[in-house]
C-alpha cells in the first residue's frame, strides 16, 4: 500500500470514527488494525513503526508537536531503566515530493514499546 492509499484508507475511517458510525468494538479494532498496517519488518525480522505514519495515525497535524511527544515517551523509556536507542532510532529516507522529485527527511523507527510509550503521553484526545 503506497502513502497515497494509506491516506485514503485512513481518512475514510476517520471520517466513519467521527460520524460514530461505528460501535467501540469496531473502533477498537479499526485502532489496532490501522497500527498494525503500518508496521513495518526490518531485514532481521524486527518489527518496528516509523514515527511520521504513526503520527498520522495519531491525528497529529505538525511534525514538530508529535517531536515533543516523542521527547516525553524518550524520557518515559530511559525513566524505566530502557535504553532509548533500542526503542527509538532516528534514521533518514527519501519522500516523493512530486514530479518524480524526492527528498530527505528524519524520520524515527519505534519500537513496539516506543508506540506504546508515546501513546501514553501524548495528548488524550488522540486515539
Amino acid at each position: 500500500m503506497d502513502e497515497r492509499e494509506f491516506e485514503e484508507r485512513l481518512q475514510a475511517m476517520h471520517d466513519r470514527v467521527l460520524s460514530k458510525a461505528l460501535s467501540q468494538e469496531e473502533e477498537s479494532n479499526y485502532t489496532e488494525s490501522l497500527f498494525e498496517s503500518i508496521r513495518r519488518v526490518n531485514e532481521y525480522g524486527q518489527e518496528f513503526w516509523y514515527a511520521r505514519e504513526l503520527q498520522i495515525a495519531l491525528e497529529y497535524k505538525e511534525w514538530r508537536n508529535f517531536l515533543k511527544v516523542i521527547d516525553k515517551a524518550k524520557a518515559a523509556c530511559q525513566g524505566s531503566d530502557n535504553a532509548v536507542s533500542d526503542h527509538f532510532v532516528e534514521v533518514n529516507k527519501m519522500v516523493n515530493i512530486g514530479s518524480g522529485a524526492e527528498r530527505e527527511v528524519d524520520d524515527i523507527e519505534l519500537s513496539r514499546y516506543a508506540c506504546y510509550l508515546i501513546v501514553q503521553n501524548g495528548d488524550p484526545r488522540k486515539r
